[in-house]
């Protein structure tokens, strides 16, 4: 039988990792914990022996994570979930009751409005037991995926693809191709003489090259946060834009959806979660009904779990 070790951390000093991350210094993690400071300051002491490294950058202003630290924190964050995991399917297995416990889903805009609505309908009709939690993350930098790898989500509605390789030690999985079209007030007699409307998480990767061969896109004159403002701005025949059918689910009459032809650009949306949480039951649950609900105007991906 494995013992446990001087080296070994316990789940309680993994606690007082991320306090102390959350909340930017010893003394407010304290509080969060009922601990006193110094307790604290122990624990962390401890966690940096054990590990052998400095995991926090002490200061006036309080304290921050050294790269070593942001590391055993995401690490952490990620352990911490796992043990939650193992009592929620321990007893659910002893009852042989269907999965239970939180869901956390990072998820950028257009998928929290437009497919996950749906998607956890169904899972909750079919696990009541399973409580999502939603988070809206830009799909830009790290994206959803660095929420996963950071131990803040369990699993994340990405695109993929685009940003180069997944991060390590996560999974990823095509859901649906997701084309682009060009999109306008109704009636406009040359949409593609008006001015173009954008925001920071469109044209990833994936369009780009498409993007750079088309002379008659201008660069952008109207740069909105992101898709629904674009959309609004579109509405209002302030300009054209050119965005995804994710973004274009429920647009509104006065917008026009003008098809870019067979060489369009497209996205893939999938999922990523980590190699351990990927087999648990409240992510396969997800991941079931997530295959299953194709928003309008995309295309399914024949793709195995």
């Amino acid at each position: 039988m494995a013992r446990a070790t001087d080296s070994d951390l316990a789940p309680h000093e993994l606690r007082v990792l991320l306090a102390v991350a959350d909340t930017g210094g010893f003394s407010a993690a304290a509080e969060t914990l009922g601990l006193t400071q110094s307790a604290v300051s122990h624990s962390v002491r401890g966690s940096e022996r054990k590990i052998g490294a400095v995991l926090f950058e002490r200061g006036r202003t309080g304290a921050r994570p050294t790269p070593a630290g942001e590391k055993a924190v995401a690490h952490a964050r990620r352990i911490l979930r796992l043990l939650d995991v193992l009592i929620a399917e321990a007893r659910s297995a002893a009852r042989s009751d269907a999965a239970e416990g939180p869901l956390r889903i990072a998820a950028f805009r257009s998928a929290a409005l437009h497919l996950l609505p749906t998607v956890l309908q169904r899972l909750r009709a079919r696990h009541p037991g399973i409580e999502p939690r939603v988070r809206i993350v830009r799909e830009v930098g790290r994206g959803t995926a660095g929420e996963v790898a950071d131990g803040k989500a369990d699993i994340g509605i990405a695109t993929l693809g685009g940003s180069g390789p997944i991060l390590p030690g996560l999974v990823a999985s095509g859901l649906f191709e997701d084309p682009y079209a060009l999109v306008h007030v109704v009636n406009h007699v040359a949409p593609r003489s008006l001015p173009l409307i954008d925001w920071a998480e469109n044209c990833g990767s994936y369009t780009r090259d498409w993007w750079a061969a088309q002379d008659w896109i201008p660069t952008a004159t109207v740069e909105a946060e992101d898709d629904g403002a674009v959309l609004s701005l579109v509405s209002g025949g302030h300009g054209m834009a050119i965005m995804p059918a994710l973004s274009l689910v429920g647009a509104p009459n006065s917008v026009a959806v003008t098809d870019l032809g067979p060489k369009r650009p497209t996205r893939q949306v999938g999922y990523v979660t980590t190699f351990e949480l990927a087999r648990s039951a409240v992510v396969r649950a997800l991941v079931r009904e997530l295959r299953t609900t194709v928003p309008q105007g995309v295309s399914l991906l024949s793709v195995e779990t």
